[in-house]
């Protein structure tokens, strides 16, 4: 029953993870956050160098052991950003040099489809969906295939860079999702290409909508958006505006909140569309969510009654393996592990555009 620590530090999230024989034993993560803006690389990678002795610290503390019973480092090798990567991978280094183990290159991707087996899930379809990846896998002839995907933007970067425009800060999923819960339907574009989705265009409709919105003062403070509930932003509320504005100021009859709650019914229900035609393609009856947006409690009820409609089982991790995390790398270095995957720390390398259909599954 070999000890592993995962490493996990591909965008925003340093996490250490340590699982022995299939039991998750700690989970310590801290992400990089800005008020404003989005992730920056670089910065993102700095607060990785600057967190990581602390995070080792409390992980080998929450786990209850000492580091020299750990037999491997495990740690993500790709994809993702390249110095966010490559912080993780000199981290994981210094450990095996330091305790003299082995390392294991682990893919993000699989990580996230393989910690499914927590939930009991056999054989599932993945609705995939993070910062960058929005992708339909499942296992078939030895590799895990892609049955669907974004053609353009990951469906959390695309709610994260929606939220930007809001003035939410990053990361925006969870604000957006507690601003929809003040929100009435106003219709987007519906961009479904057969299993494929297509976020740009509802992107920059978004933009649009929003940037009318920017003509009224009330709407400016998020905060204020509470208070509005159900009332339209534009009302006979004695807005003093001129001539010009007015032709514009007249379309406008929806609130930031609409267009999170909107942005959420039209974004999910294309995700849910295109998993449901992966399962009957293949037909597999399990779909397994993962990845940080699969946090969404509006996307977890829509999988849910699409499952039952169709008779198949569904599965989805608790919060804390969803979003990145280094149990999910532990979990999965070790089955990496026991399958004699390993390497010396000089012969491991990043691949940030690794694609999971490029990774040989050699151990099922």
């Amino acid at each position: 029953m070999p000890t592993i620590l995962g490493i996990e530090s591909t965008a925003h999230t340093f996490g250490i993870g340590i699982v022995k024989d299939g039991k998750i034993l700690a989970n310590v993560r801290d992400m990089y956050t800005t008020e404003s803006g989005g992730i920056i690389p670089i910065e993102s990678a700095k607060h990785h160098a600057k967190i990581a002795d602390e995070v080792y610290d409390k992980a080998i503390s929450e786990a209850g052991i000492n580091e020299k019973e750990v037999d491997a480092i495990a740690f993500s090798n790709a994809p993702g950003l390249a110095p966010c990567l490559i912080e993780g991978m000199k981290f994981a280094k210094k450990l095996a040099n330091k305790l003299k183990k082995p390392l294991v290159s682990v893919n993000h991707c699989i990580a996230h489809l393989e910690i499914g087996r927590i939930t009991g899930a056999k054989d599932p379809v993945m609705l995939y969906v993070s910062g960058a990846n929005t992708q339909i896998i499942a296992y078939e002839t030895g590799k895990y295939r892609i049955f669907g995907e974004t053609l353009d933007l990951g469906v959390g970067n695309f709610i994260d860079t929606v939220a930007r425009f809001m003035g939410l800060g990053f990361p925006g999923g969870y604000a957006i999702e507690k601003l929809a819960k003040f929100g009435k339907y106003v219709e987007l574009p519906y961009s479904v290409k057969g299993m494929d989705i297509v976020l740009s265009g509802i992107q920059t409709n978004i933009k649009q909508k929003i940037e009318k919105l920017k003509l009224h003062p009330q709407v400016r403070d998020i905060n204020k958006i509470k208070l509005m509930k159900k009332r339209k932003v534009v009302q006979s509320s004695g807005l003093s505006v001129n001539s010009s504005q007015k032709s514009e100021q007249s379309e406008v009859n929806y609130s930031l909140a609409d267009l999170a709650f909107s942005l959420q019914e039209t974004v999910f229900a294309m995700l849910v569309e295109t998993a449901e035609r992966a399962l009957a393609h293949t037909g597999k009856k399990e779909l397994l969510l993962a990845g940080g947006v699969a946090c969404n409690s509006r996307l977890v009820e829509m999988c849910k009654i699409m499952c039952a409609e169709r008779g198949c089982k569904f599965f989805v991790p608790e919060k804390s393996l969803l979003i990145d995390n280094g149990s999910m790398i532990a979990f999965t270095g070790e089955i990496l592990f026991k399958n004699g995957i390993k390497k010396k720390p000089e012969k491991v390398d990043i691949f940030p555009r690794e694609r999971i259909d490029n990774v040989e599954i050699s151990w099922k």
